[in-house]
């Protein structure tokens, strides 16, 4: 190989190795852009939790889940 390199001439092997770099490559970014989403969506997780946890503080003592529907009904029902 000389020292001045021809880009169309490049060999079978050359050109695998440049097609494997671009390959990583964009697996990388694609990593890192996942990586990003996860990240992102534990962020939205914990803070649904805490306002779970939030709402569970604010039900009245002794109820232990939701409200039936008919404990809403109007009295004329």
């Amino acid at each position: 190989m000389s020292a001045t390199h021809d880009p169309g001439q490049e060999s079978p092997l050359e050109r695998r190795v440049t097609e494997l770099e671009i390959k990583a490559s964009f697996s990388e970014d694609l990593l890192d852009h996942l990586n990003a989403l996860v990240a992102q969506q534990q962020a939205q997780i914990d803070a649904l939790l805490r306002e779970i946890a939030r709402l569970r503080q604010q039900m009245p003592e002794g109820r232990d889940g939701p409200r039936s529907l008919r404990d809403e009904l109007p009295p004329h029902y």
